[in-house]
């Protein structure tokens, strides 16, 4: 674990972050095209393992530097919170335009789908509210905030509103975790999360999608602990292994069927056993090890760069592909779907690389001068 602790690369992280994003377009192609298959098809499971994953990220970055950026310093606060700002706000922003812009177009389609699939319509709101107060909302992140403005554009960006909250209350959270322990302090933070999203229900508050951090608290925690398990001992990171399985069974902000519930707890598992691989003995440290070193090579390292632009763009793409295939050929349920995945990926994945090379990572390197700057400064 010593290797871990002194800053070694999870290769399988890469590998997770680029399958979850895939996860969420596989999945939205099967809901848009009829073609319902268990598991796959379900776009939230792919969501939860992003969730875990900023989680376990925002931890294990949190370990590496906590000698020489102490939360407990306001200074961190803001060089984290700019960080993660012109991480997501450069794309986001830029996606967030051409979506409200091409809304019409986007509900076009949409309205094509839904009436093949004997859907009910999507509100137009949803996708053609280009006042002021919706820009704003979502300029600002706040939207997640409001379950008005929550689910309001052609992006899938309920969350983005959800993960900006997250970044907001991680150094509270990290206090909080380094006065009571991690399992202690955990308990206490899901605790607390729980009781504001039963709370908020009970005041009439009925958010389209879990955009309000306590519906998603505790599958965040769940990563957290993962992440935290590193730095402890072998029996208290197997406890925390079963703290965190049980964490994503609380029956808030999603389906909570016996198979949505079966497969997070399986994602907890995964999750444990890859990063925690060193643990392990024998041959099953051999193949975590090996699926660990797979996920992290070049073509995985990559997809998960991609990740976040192919999140950001793929139902800009997906639906008006869908209202074409509907409009002009009469293939079958699972032959949109394929058709669907062929046309979409490709062009999914090259806009995603543009918007990386010439937005994110521009974005990002103007994060790290800025704070770099405040840091010297201070």
């Amino acid at each position: 674990m010593d290797a871990m602790k002194g800053g070694r690369r999870i290769e399988c992280l890469d590998g997770l972050r680029g399958l979850a994003a895939l996860w969420v377009l596989i999945g939205h192609a099967h809901i848009l095209t009829g073609f319902k298959v268990p598991i796959i098809g379900d776009p939230e499971l792919g969501v939860d393992l992003f969730i875990m994953l900023s989680g376990f990220l925002m931890v294990f970055h949190y370990q590496r530097r906590k000698a020489r950026e102490p939360w407990e310093s306001p200074q961190t606060w803001a060089v984290f919170w700019a960080r993660r700002f012109f991480r997501i706000a450069p794309l986001y922003y830029v996606m967030l335009v051409i979506a409200l812009v091409a809304g019409s177009e986007i509900y076009q389609a949409r309205m094509v789908i839904d009436a093949f699939n004997g859907n009910p319509p999507q509100a137009a709101s949803r996708y053609l509210d280009d006042s002021l107060s919706n820009y704003l909302m979502h300029l600002s992140f706040l939207f997640g905030l409001s379950p008005a403005h929550a689910f309001r554009t052609a992006l899938p960006d309920w969350s983005i509103g959800l993960e900006m909250q997250f970044y907001a209350a991680l150094p509270f959270i990290m206090i909080i975790l380094g006065r009571l322990g991690w399992l202690k302090g955990m308990l206490v933070t899901v605790g607390l999360a729980v009781i504001a999203a039963l709370a908020a229900h009970r005041l009439g508050f009925r958010f389209p999608m879990p955009s309000f951090l306590p519906m998603k608290m505790h599958i965040f925690a769940a990563g957290m602990l993962l992440a935290g398990a590193l730095w402890m001992a072998h029996g208290r990171a197997y406890l925390a292994f079963a703290i965190s399985a049980l964490l994503v069974l609380i029956p808030l902000g999603g389906d909570v069927t016996v198979l949505h519930e079966t497969v997070r707890v399986g994602i907890v598992a995964l999750f444990f056993v890859l990063v925690h691989a060193d643990r392990f003995p024998g041959s099953a440290g051999h193949y975590s090890r090996s699926v660990n070193s797979v996920l992290g090579n070049s073509f995985f390292r990559n997809l998960g760069e991609l990740s976040f632009g192919a999140y950001l763009i793929h139902l800009l793409i997906m639906q008006p592909v869908i209202g074409w295939l509907i409009g002009n050929t009469d293939l079958s349920n699972p032959a949109r779907w394929l058709a669907t995945l062929i046309v979409t990926i490709p062009v999914v994945y090259v806009l995603s690389f543009i918007g990386y090379k010439f937005i994110e990572l521009p974005g990002q390197a103007l994060g790290r001068r800025l704070t770099q700057q405040r840091q010297v400064a201070a």
